[in-house]
């Protein structure tokens, strides 16, 4: 069978659903996503910054979304500076030519969602490390906690930013030893990430402008930064529709179950029903998972045995 083609089509573009995915669950004290309005606190080269990214019409075509964005503190002009990448603007959706019927559907039904990029590598890899081998559930709860203890508050006006919080600064972070993260519910082999990501935080500006070959070769240098994470890291930071995070716990099921019609699978066997659309294999992930429902579910849930002492 010849590989199906990509092809770019003309779509309205989703703000709400291109930038959902720079938010770490609704408790993010770092980003917020409500209708019409995107509020990032972040760091930059230059400094702290807040981002306020708000549209009129959604889904909508590029001229008549009414985007409009505002920033404040050190980091204000190079947040600006980003925007552009961040909502997608020069991303299209698109769809492949005698691609499999249920990879046509889920390309159909969010092509309204656009891959941007943040460039904020250090920023995301935070709570992406948070997330390693737990739930999403407590994932979203140790950010919270991080973010609240370590981060400084939010540059701008109250009535914007109201208590957001900006993420750990790397100073902040990479002195810290493991037994001090225990208490927010995060042991030995997440925190050493942690501490190792702030310790190159400053190099990260560049890894991120390298393209996703050389900053995958940087990060993987990294201890506890393997595959999942560089490729739960790259679409959202580098703007990458190719990066398929390898060690996902859900993905290989849902792969092999919406295109295979087989309950469970291996990352080989994900990665073997992806290689068609190689290219585009994350976007295609991407809408799979939002669209296909999951896999069959098999025996009891796994239990949560947190660490965190509140």
């Amino acid at each position: 069978m010849t590989a199906p083609v990509w092809r770019e089509v003309d779509a309205p573009r989703s703000l709400r659903r291109t930038l959902g995915i720079h938010r770490m669950g609704f408790g993010d004290p770092t980003t917020r996503l409500v209708e019409g309005r995107f509020t990032r606190c972040t760091l930059t080269p230059d400094g702290p910054g807040t981002l306020s990214i708000t549209w009129t019409a959604d889904p909508a075509a590029p001229t008549d979304a009414g985007v409009d964005a505002v920033a404040w503190g050190p980091g204000a002009d190079w947040l600006l500076g980003t925007v552009d990448d961040l909502v997608g603007a020069h991303d299209r959706a698109g769809t492949f030519d005698d691609a499999h019927p249920v990879v046509e559907r889920a390309l159909r039904l969010t092509r309204g969602g656009r891959i941007g990029a943040s460039r904020t590598l250090y920023h995301h890899l935070l709570p992406t490390i948070i997330g390693q081998r737990i739930t999403g559930g407590e994932a979203v709860r140790q950010w919270e906690r991080l973010c609240r203890e370590l981060g400084d508050p939010a540059p701008g006006p109250v009535e914007v930013v109201g208590d957001m919080r900006l993420p750990p600064a790397p100073a902040a972070l990479h002195r810290r030893p493991a037994w001090w993260f225990h208490p927010l519910g995060i042991e030995s082999k997440r925190a050493r990430p942690l501490t190792e990501v702030a310790r190159h935080a400053t190099k990260m500006w560049a890894w991120s402008d390298a393209g996703p070959a050389e900053a995958t070769a940087k990060l993987t240098l990294l201890p506890g930064i393997g595959p999942w994470t560089v490729g739960s890291t790259l679409g959202p930071v580098l703007g990458d529709p190719d990066a398929v995070p390898v060690g996902d716990y859900h993905h290989p099921n849902t792969v092999a179950w919406a295109l295979a019609g087989e309950a469970r699978a291996d990352d080989d066997r994900m990665l073997e029903l992806l290689e068609p659309y190689r290219g585009q294999r994350g976007r295609v992930l991407w809408a799979l998972t939002t669209t296909a429902g999951g896999a069959p579910k098999f025996g009891p849930r796994q239990r949560i045995l947190p660490m965190a002492r509140w």
